[in-house]
């Protein structure tokens, strides 16, 4: 673990809270830039448990990013580490969820949250932007070893009969360069997500074609035997807007639409 001496000579220094799927290339990302990266979780260095590991670590981070999802609808982070978190730079990895169903309608920064089925995370969410924390708010995300391609190949694609259903989605690669342009941002909430929202059915579709392999058949929701977290994936429906991002972050994602993002992972 890097040493006091290490924040003294203003090593950057970023502690994870989370060290998961997306988080663990926000860390390897950092690294290259010459960031000292501590984290918690199963690929991390400290044990989220040994809450005296977990505040020398913040003695020396100049940066704070939690990944952590609310736990018994509270934030687990904030509960026992709130008053050690006095860092400048706060991140946090919220989603679109908080926004709750718009019909399909776009959404930006400004609409209210709290509507939904994520009660829970936008509770979380309203905290950290109250902490003066960057609050990254992500759809739906795909990437190396986690997309529909992955899907279509292991036989568990379905195509859902729901007419007008839309989602916004997010390439792994373009939430890390999110993330990395907003430590010289102004704090606050931000959409990270692709420019082309869509049925996830074009996106099977998309995936099938790439792969040259039919697409599975149409079916209800109800025939297609979901898990309670995928159906409640297909309970809302909206377009998020990333314009705030591109504006104040300078972001622009290196894969604007599911196409792009599909055949960079072929």
């Amino acid at each position: 673990m890097p040493s006091q001496r290490d924040k003294d000579n203003a090593m950057p220094h970023m502690l994870i809270f989370g060290l998961g799927y997306t988080a663990s290339r926000i860390a390897k990302a950092l690294r290259g830039r010459g960031w000292a990266v501590d984290a918690t979780g199963s690929a991390g260095n400290i044990d989220f448990n040994d809450g005296a590991a977990v505040r020398e670590a913040l003695t020396c981070a100049s940066h704070v990013l939690s990944s952590v999802p609310p736990a018994s609808d509270t934030d687990p982070v904030l509960d026992r580490f709130g008053p050690d978190l006095t860092q400048d730079w706060l991140g946090y990895l919220s989603s679109t969820g908080v926004y709750g169903d718009t019909g399909g309608a776009w959404v930006d920064e400004s609409a209210e949250t709290g509507g939904g089925r994520r009660g829970a995370r936008a509770a979380c969410d309203a905290r950290w932007l109250a902490r003066g924390a960057h609050v990254f708010r992500l759809p739906g995300i795909y990437g190396p070893g986690r997309s529909a391609l992955d899907r279509v190949r292991e036989g568990r694609a379905r195509l859902i009969d729901l007419p007008g259903q839309v989602f916004s989605r997010i390439h792994v690669d373009d939430i890390v360069s999110g993330v990395l342009a907003g430590l010289d941002a102004q704090a606050g909430a931000y959409n990270l997500s692709d420019d082309l929202p869509t049925s996830q059915n074009v996106v099977i579709e998309e995936a099938c074609a790439l792969l040259g392999v039919a697409a599975p058949p149409l079916q209800t929701l109800e025939a297609a035997n979901l898990s309670p977290m995928a159906q409640g994936f297909y309970a809302e429906n909206r377009r998020v807007a990333n314009t705030k991002a591109k504006r104040v972050l300078g972001w622009l994602p290196s894969y604007p639409d599911y196409r792009s993002g599909l055949r960079s992972l072929r």
